[in-house]
């Protein structure tokens, strides 16, 4: 039997009100270890929602202080995309995930005969993957070559900026030999983003260690190493040189373009439970 939103869903929904400031909106989305917040009206319908990505593309448009003032002061409301993607409970997997890749979306709005129940992200159909026999593609397959790195010495808003003007989620933090030393997401700077000192910290200061895999690993080799360490991105590095530069990066979004990819073992309808 086909697997449905149902199956891999999360139910329940994270909000918040449309009043809500930049800074409530990054402490909600850190509190909770989520990416999005659906925003309410008043009378709590569902309007709108808002990443932490919509977050770091505005915080960071701003480098003087009364900008940073003024965007300070913007609310969900004016911030969130509207109106809200939304899939039907018994809807397959597979169209899911298609939709996602054609329309660049990371969650839909789950509605069960159109009321709201839940949410379906890329992380949930990835976690799916892991726990399926698939076909053994590889990380090298699959992976991002080009990736958003800096050096331990960078300020935090060029990383930030950095990230913002080539909408990546992360970025590697390298030394002068290109050896990855930590990495450094989107969530990471959110936590900070409030901090008096903010403009005179250091990549180094904020990164973490990163997980790495090799090119030859499989992607449920990858979805395992995901889900155990509560990740969603994975740092490739060469087997051979593993204190070289990193080969690439591979995010659930990267995973996920496969599995909805023509041919692939959801397309033909092969996955098996275990």
């Amino acid at each position: 039997m086909k697997k449905t939103v149902e199956d891999v869903m999360h139910v329940g929904l994270i909000t918040c009100p449309r009043t809500a400031s930049l800074s409530e909106l990054a402490q909600i989305l850190i509190e909770n270890s989520v990416h999005a917040l659906f925003v309410e009206d008043e009378q709590g319908t569902i309007v709108g929602v808002i990443s932490d990505i919509d977050l770091l593309t505005g915080e960071w448009l701003f480098t003087d202080p009364e900008s940073l003032k003024t965007l300070r002061s913007i609310t969900a409301g004016e911030l969130m995309s509207s109106p809200v993607s939304s899939v039907e409970i018994s809807d397959p997997i597979e169209s899911v995930a298609a939709r996602m890749i054609a329309e660049h979306i990371h969650r839909f709005l789950v509605t069960k005969a159109g009321r709201p129940v839940g949410v379906i992200s890329v992380s949930d159909i990835v976690r799916e993957l892991g726990r399926a026999r698939v076909t053994q593609r590889t990380v090298q397959e699959v992976m991002s070559r080009a990736i958003v790195v800096c050096r331990q010495e960078t300020p935090l808003p060029a990383v930030a900026r950095g990230m913002s003007e080539r909408f990546s989620r992360s970025a590697i933090v390298i030394d002068s030999h290109g050896i990855p030393l930590g990495i450094i997401t989107g969530i990471d700077l959110l936590r900070v983003m409030d901090d008096s000192r903010f403009e005179d910290l250091i990549a180094a200061q904020l990164m973490h260690p990163p997980v790495t895999i090799t090119p030859d690993a499989t992607l449920r080799e990858a979805a395992d190493a995901m889900i155990t360490h509560h990740i969603h991105r994975l740092v490739v590095v060469d087997p051979q040189q593993p204190d070289s530069m990193p080969l690439g990066l591979l995010s659930t979004s990267d995973i996920l373009f496969e599995m909805a990819s023509l041919g692939s073992a959801w397309q033909k309808g092969t996955m098996k439970g275990r």
